[in-house]
């Protein structure tokens, strides 16, 4: 089947303060995941799936659906707190959305076979598209899934600690498990995690999830299964999150299948904090004009 992409847009944006999802940083306005949709579109994608809240719904879709009409085909899915959540009665104290393994499994009746899933918020590069697209129209299956493994120093963020999944690695180049890193920075020189007051340093050249996954409907069923598991243990916890490297880990785990890793050397950019926004536009800027992208990318 044809691969689609999944773009997930519903996140609250806390630490940037605003709507980065659909805040301009391109020459003509341009959004990041207007630069994802344009570098999947080139790649072959011809479907994209956007995951957003209903709330903002017609502010998204007015943006997005002028310029892409004609050249790519939308759907939209809404992750809301109710979602597959039964006849659970949810926290009053609970405003963030479940996680981005949550969001994946909202997505289960627009997705009906291999598919890509992005963050809206990340640049990912060119690279990574094409070698998505390749593996997901000619390897992919329910039991073979990949992973576009991002070296750690090309991930950082200049204003503060980032999240990443980092990856364990066998010498068949699959993955055999990933440990969600919450607090990643640059500490004396020296690239850290923080946990419990401790630090642990990390090799440079760490692979290192950004949230680019090759899946297939089966990762979504795991996902529906093990997010009534996740809800039993953790309905009163405001800021649990069910989240997508737990779940290919746990798809690793079980051995339900392999997780194959697609280098690539692309720099990652994207906005964690409101300081991220000048140095994104100095990026994109600097790929129109070396030619990488047009001034206006529909035109």
């Amino acid at each position: 089947m044809q691969p689609t992409l999944v773009i997930l847009a519903a996140g609250m944006a806390s630490r940037y303060g605003s709507m980065k999802q659909i805040e301009g940083f391109g020459p003509s306005g341009e959004t990041i995941m207007d630069y994802s949709i344009y570098d999947a579109v080139s790649a072959g994608f011809k479907r994209v799936v956007f995951l957003i809240r209903e709330d903002f719904a017609d502010n998204f879709k007015a943006i997005f659906e002028p310029k892409l009409k004609g050249k790519i085909e939308t759907a939209y899915v809404y992750q809301e707190l109710n979602s597959f959540t039964g006849s659970r009665v949810i926290p009053a104290n609970r405003s963030k959305p479940w996680g981005t393994a949550h969001a994946v499994l909202c997505c289960k009746d627009a997705v009906n076979g291999p598919f890509a899933v992005i963050n809206a918020d990340d640049f990912y590069g060119k690279d990574s598209f094409v070698k998505a697209y390749d593996f997901l129209a000619n390897k992919c299956s329910n039991t073979n899934f990949a992973v576009l493994g991002y070296e750690l120093a090309n991930t950082l963020s200049e204003h503060g600690s980032v999240s990443r999944g980092v990856i364990s690695i066998n010498d068949k180049n699959e993955m055999t498990g990933i440990d969600e890193r919450l607090k990643i920075y640059t500490k004396d020189n020296k690239i850290v995690y923080e946990e419990d007051d401790s630090f642990t340093e990390l090799s440079p050249d760490t692979k290192v999830s950004m949230n680019f996954f090759c899946l297939a409907p089966s990762y979504i069923d795991m996902c529906e299964k093990e997010f009534n598991i996740f809800l039993d243990a953790n309905m009163d916890n405001p800021k649990a999150e069910f989240l997508i490297p737990r779940m290919a880990d746990q798809f690793i785990k079980s051995e339900l299948g392999v997780i194959e890793i697609v280098p690539t050397s692309a720099r990652w950019f994207g906005v964690t904090y409101k300081e991220d926004a000048p140095i994104v536009q100095a990026c994109i800027d600097a790929l129109v004009s070396n030619g990488t992208y047009p001034s206006n990318l529909w035109a």
